[in-house]
């Protein structure tokens, strides 16, 4: 069967079938014998084992991640229509540009345009965690402690 005849699955049976056991699940066990599940998948932002944060089971996904060398963050969004061809299925833009603006880039994208808007605050707490990440200590002169002497 060609790729563009393939059955389109809905998100909550892949869901029932992955949730239990996959690829991406770290189980940790917290405090006493609870145990809290995480996410390495690619399109999770908050890195948390569930329905609604999955990149795996969730048509419409967002993920940010830092550019590379320079100070730059790529805002990521799964296109709806190109679901069977992985490698173009992700529309990236990238931003250089100030915290207030990045933050005003991924709101309009995230929430504004109706995308996900589950996912606003989410995806806030990840630019401003990528965006911390990324800023380069000042290298100076550094102060001595003075009750060491």
């Amino acid at each position: 069967m060609p790729p563009d005849q393939m059955a389109n699955v809905p998100g909550p049976l892949i869901w029932e079938i992955v949730k239990k056991n996959n690829s991406f699940l770290v189980k940790e066990f917290g405090n006493g014998t609870a145990k809290v599940q995480f996410s390495k998948e690619t399109n999770n932002l908050c890195n948390v084992h569930s329905f609604k944060h999955s990149g795996l089971a969730n048509r419409k996904t967002v993920t940010i991640q830092p550019g590379g060398k320079d100070l730059s963050v790529v805002l990521a969004t799964s296109k709806t229509k190109k679901q069977n061809n992985p490698s173009i299925s992700l529309q990236k833009s990238v931003m250089k540009k100030e915290f207030p603006r990045m933050v005003k880039a991924v709101v309009n994208q995230v929430s504004d345009n109706y995308y996900r808007v589950d996912l606003k605050k989410a995806a806030l707490a990840r630019l401003s965690a990528v965006h911390r990440s990324l800023k380069v200590a000042k290298s100076g002169v550094k102060k001595r402690n003075r009750q060491a002497v």
